[in-house]
């Protein structure tokens, strides 16, 4: 009996070993983690394969004032200029509003040539009211007035796969609805086996009249359970104190604990314990930040990994 005893002891620990042992599989560098005010902070992340600098930006609300802050914390060792041009090799824009595609516009003169993928409404709107050659010049191969051709302009189709240009990873736009019948977009990164999900804006379901969540978590329950999806960015705009009719598409610490109970209900529970979940689009002041953070933090039952991350510190997934 004591040897049984022992060796399920040494099993167990071996696994819990295992499993807190996993090797990161991607690095991310945020630009921007909040919604709205600061216009130097807006939501902007770069991620990549580990160990590489093929980053894509998902959204791209702030991206020159978050490299310099990379730069300075010294997770860059080149210039924000080079980092810009060389490392980031392709923008995706979850939908068009300002605070997730201003970085994109402003620092276009500057960039190199790289691809910007959007689902097709959300290209629509970039080329109609942005890169239209009166808002700002058509940077882009295609649209309004003369394309310059620096961007190349790739519309996604949801539930699609395709590959991102000079890079090894893969990409399927997933669609959310933010302010329901108004899209935004989810973006599940591929890289080999492994996995990172981004959300753009959303609402929970049952506020927008929709069932995109819940396509969403039939879709990486899988995933999770098969240990490949390494994280999820998801947005939480507001204190719990926010009356669902002034969410406006947007989550509280109560509506995303509530699609996080709906998501283990096809995970299990015991998959999403230590499940890293990157909070995103905080909107300020600063009192709000606070609260959401603690009300996150109390309404934790499932055990999840929640990281609230910094403008310019690198993490890894």
């Amino acid at each position: 009996m004591y040897y049984r005893l022992l060796i399920c002891f040494l099993l167990f620990s071996a696994k819990l070993f295992a499993q807190q042992k996993q090797p990161a599989t991607f690095q991310v560098v945020p630009l921007g983690v909040k919604g709205g005010t600061d216009e130097k902070n807006l939501s902007a992340y770069l991620l990549a394969p580990i160990s590489t600098n093929d980053y894509v930006c998902l959204d791209a609300g702030t991206v020159y004032a978050g490299i310099e802050k990379a730069v300075q914390n010294k997770v860059f060792n080149i210039s924000v200029s080079e980092v810009l041009r060389k490392y980031i090799k392709g923008y995706f824009i979850s939908h068009a509003h300002l605070d997730h595609v201003s970085g994109l516009i402003i620092n276009s003169p500057g960039d190199s040539s790289k691809t910007v993928y959007a689902t097709q409404k959300c290209m629509e709107m970039m080329q109609n009211h942005y890169f239209n050659d009166e808002t700002w010049a058509n940077f882009g191969d295609e649209g309004k007035g003369f394309p310059l051709k620096k961007y190349h302009f790739q519309t996604l189709k949801t539930g699609e796969e395709s590959a991102i240009t000079s890079t090894s990873m893969m990409v399927k736009a997933l669609a959310l609805s933010h302010v329901n019948p108004y899209q935004s977009t989810a973006f599940l990164i591929k890289n080999q086996n492994n996995y990172a999900l981004y959300l753009g804006d959303t609402g929970p379901d049952e506020v927008e009249k929709s069932d995109k969540l819940a396509l969403l978590w039939k879709e990486i329950a899988p995933l999770i359970q098969q240990k490949q999806l390494k994280g999820i960015f998801i947005e939480v705009s507001f204190p719990n104190e926010q009356a669902d009719k002034f969410l406006f598409g947007h989550l509280t610490p109560n509506w995303l604990m509530k699609e996080m109970n709906k998501l283990s209900k096809l995970t299990g529970k015991e998959a999403l314990k230590g499940f890293k979940v990157i909070i995103t689009h905080l909107k300020p002041p600063a009192v709000n930040e606070v609260k959401i953070k603690k009300q996150l933090i109390e309404q934790n039952t499932l055990g999840l990994n929640l990281i609230f991350p910094e403008q310019g510190k690198r993490f890894e997934l």
